[in-house]
Parts: C-alpha cells; structure tokens; sequence
C-alpha cells in the first residue's frame, strides 16, 4: 500500500519495536521511503547497542556503518573490554541526533517518586528448599558448560525455577499448603494502602503468581482487577477506566502486558512483586501510574528476597545500566548479552 508513495514525514512511535533488525515489523519500517524520519522511545536501549544501531539504521542508513562493522568496531569493545576510546567515539556519533527529555524537564506539577528496595529473609523451610534447589543446579550447570556451547534456553529454565521458589514454593510443590514469605509481606503491605485508602498497582512477570495473590484478596476481602495477555483490548479498555473511576484496591498486572498503553495515574501505589531483567521494563510499568494527570507521590516498592537470585538480579540490573546510561539515559540487562561468568554469578548465595 504504502511503495509507491514518498511520505515527507514517517515517524515511529514506541520505536523500540523496531529494535531486532531481523524482525518484519524493522525490515518493512525502512523500506518506507520519506523526506524526514524521527524515532520516538523511552526505552531506546534495553539489552544491547545493536538495537540502538537498528533504531539509527531506520533513521541514517549506514551512518552507524553496516551492522557487522558497528558490532566488531563498538559494540564487542565496548562491552565485552569496556573501551573507553571507543565509547567516546560512539558517543560523539549519536549525541547530536538523540533529543532526550525526563518527566522533571516537562512536568513541573509532577510530584515525586519514591523507590525502594524491601529485602525480605525466606523463612527456615524455604531457606532449605531454595538451596537445595540452588545445589543441584549448579551441578546441572557444571555439566553443561562442560559440554561445547551452553544451551541458553537449559539456564533460562533453571533460573526460572529459582525465580519462582523466591516468589511462591507452591508454583514449584504440590505439596505446599502455606502462603510463602514474600506474599504474606506483600498482603500485609497492600492492607496497609487499603485501610489508607490508597490505590495500588501490582506487578509480575508471573501470571501464576498473581492467581495466588488474587486468590489472598478473596480471602481478605481486597477488591481488585486483573490484567493479563490474555485480556482482550476491550475488556482491557473497561478495566482501566473502571480502575480510574471506582474505589478497586489493587490492579494485578503482568509485566509484559501492562508495561506500555495504560493510563492508571489514580494509584499512588507500585508494587514489583519480583525485579525483572533490566530496569527500563520495571520503569515503564511504574509510569503506568507516574505520569501526566499524577496529583500524588508515588511509591514503588520492589520485593525481593534475602540471599536470593534476586538480589543477583538487582545487582546486575545495576552494572548493565550503565552501559546505557553512556548514551541515553535508561538501562541494559538481558540473558543473551551475560558473559558465562556474569552467569554464573547468578547460582551463587
């Protein structure tokens, strides 16, 4: 529909999408042929450089060079042997082509955000539990990286199980009949907004783990909504103008389906119930309540358990951010771009 016409402006909003270069949705954006081109994102980094170069090949092509040049002349030494050289050049290349703005700059009505770490210690079961798991997957590990080429999916999988024994045993154990620490915490916390009369988001990437919280509410009497990737953009649309306008308690969210498009500035409240892999994610579904129209402060609270994977996680979110933070200011942190011993140091207490 579109070949045969010569735009004068194509501008790409969430462009972010465009960020994997070999994806449909990159290819066909920059075929378009057009006069002007501008790339809209709060996210324009989040796991590597190579997504800020395909962001720049939709924008200039070539004027980061092709990607196999970019990636050995920038991308390895920057990352893998933190070239400080190269990340000035780099940075000399991109600045003047990156507008960037914060809330601050353009909300001067906007109220504060509060952030804090709850770092919750595993009862004596779990504790027993979550090591016992943590032994034997190390010793899983030590087997595959003796084997030529890791099998990422294998560690994906084993960090997932170590994931879930932080939030809930029961997601693990049949044989479980008691709310873990972490969400007897969380329920304790959320009641105390309830009887402040205060709204609350609830975020995970785990939709199993928001069934359990959902089912505490039943138990507590806590009115809440529920949305997941399985919602349908209509009920979608109800729920969160239901949310805005009634006195529902808590919204239960997961991660990847309430991270852009909602509009929930009548919660004061954000609750992460488990940290994700890198911190743009998390800051994105926070701004789901922390922006415009935002008459309160809002607190955010993320849970995350003592000793843990968690904290591992935490940490890493830390060091990757500044990889990104030298270009725009956001975050980096995925599996695909860990070295093994970034890895490894995932399956340590």
């Amino acid at each position: 529909m579109y070949q045969d016409i010569e735009f004068e402006y194509v501008i790409l909003d969430e462009a972010q999408y465009i960020k994997n270069q070999k994806t449909k949705n990159a290819q066909s954006v920059k075929t378009l042929k057009t006069r002007h081109k501008l790339a809209l994102t709060g996210t324009p980094i989040e796991n590597s450089l190579a997504e800020l170069w395909s962001i720049f090949d939709f924008l200039m092509p070539q004027y980061l060079f092709n990607y196999h040049y970019f990636q050995k002349q920038y991308e390895s030494s920057i990352v893998k042997n933190n070239d400080e050289e190269k990340t000035k050049q780099l940075k000399k290349l991109v600045t003047p082509f990156i507008l960037r703005r914060n809330k601050k700059e353009v909300l001067k009505e906007l109220p504060d955000k509060i952030e804090q770490n709850m770092i919750l210690p595993f009862s004596d079961e779990e504790e027993k539990i979550y090591v016992a798991n943590l032994a034997k997957v190390n010793e899983e590990l030590q087997q595959l990286y003796d084997i030529e080429g890791s099998d990422k999916m294998q560690i994906l999988k084993m960090l997932t199980r170590l994931r879930q024994l932080c939030l809930e045993p029961r997601l693990v154990y049949d044989n479980i009949d008691q709310p873990s620490s972490k969400l007897k915490a969380c329920m304790e916390l959320i009641k105390t907004m309830q009887e402040n009369k205060q709204k609350v988001l609830l975020f995970s990437s785990f939709t199993s783990a928001l069934d359990l919280i959902a089912e505490e509410c039943q138990k507590a009497g806590i009115t809440y909504y529920m949305l997941t990737g399985s919602t349908n953009k209509e009920e979608r649309r109800e729920l969160v103008s239901r949310f805005q306008k009634d006195d529902t308690t808590l919204f239960l969210i997961s991660l990847k389906a309430g991270g852009t498009g909602l509009n929930l500035t009548s919660a004061e409240n954000v609750i992460h119930y488990d940290p994700w892999w890198n911190v743009s994610a998390q800051n994105q579904a926070t701004d789901r309540a922390y922006r415009i129209g935002q008459k309160s402060n809002v607190q955010v609270f993320n849970l995350v358990m003592k000793d843990s994977v968690e904290e591992k996680i935490i940490e890493m979110q830390k060091r990757k951010k500044e990889l990104a933070d030298m270009f725009v200011e956001n975050n980096s942190g995925g599996l695909s771009q860990m070295s093994k011993e970034d890895i490894l140091s995932l399956f340590t207490m």
